[in-house]
């Protein structure tokens, strides 16, 4: 099939591109960048790897019974290795840094950052040192209260008041009634 040519168009000049060809080439383009941004995600991954390679000794020290941390990598736009619920580490916009973030409610914090794996391995210990501290201080039970000292019910100090008087008043009646009878 002969393709239609357009008014204006000469025999020495290119033809006009067509939509199907623009087409291809920017499927073409943007398989090249999904094939770069898979490889540096990969290469993300790895790096990760070997940092929780490293991790290994570290994590083996932490009793069986202490379940605070859960440690894995997890793959997604932005691959990240997790050392607890809240803390993880991820990859600079280099790609060969790495930051150890920690989330907060006042937000991300980063804990550390650094080229050397030796660095960010150090800053997980002092890390997890800390969590296990505060769970310690947390799993502790604080002594029972010793229940205060039952002091007796104070007393009206009227009772006592009214009694007096209406004893002193009988009082003073029976002294009148005893001089009336003498004085008879």
């Amino acid at each position: 099939m002969s393709e239609p040519e357009t008014s204006g168009t000469h025999p020495g000049q290119p033809r006009p591109v067509r939509l199907r060809d623009a087409l291809l080439r920017a499927r073409i383009e943007a398989a090249d960048r999904t094939g770069v941004v898979v490889d540096l995600r990969d290469a993300e991954v790895a790096r990760l790897e070997i940092l929780n390679d490293a991790l290994d000794p570290l994590f083996a020290q932490v009793p069986d019974r202490i379940d605070l941390f859960d440690r894995g990598i997890s793959q997604g736009d932005t691959p990240r290795l997790w050392i607890d619920v809240v803390a993880h580490i991820v990859m600079g916009r280099d790609k060969r840094m790495y930051r150890f973030v920690q989330d907060t409610r006042f937000g991300r914090i980063v804990l550390a950052e650094s080229h050397d794996t030796a660095v960010i391995v150090e800053a997980v210990t002092d890390y997890v040192a800390r969590r296990m501290v505060e769970r310690e201080h947390a799993m502790v039970v604080p002594p029972e209260p010793k229940p205060a000292v039952a002091l007796p019910p104070r007393r009206s100090r009227l009772w006592p008041f009214v009694f007096g008087f209406v004893l002193g008043a009988a009082a003073l009646f029976g002294l009148a009634v005893l001089a009336a009878l003498r004085s008879w």
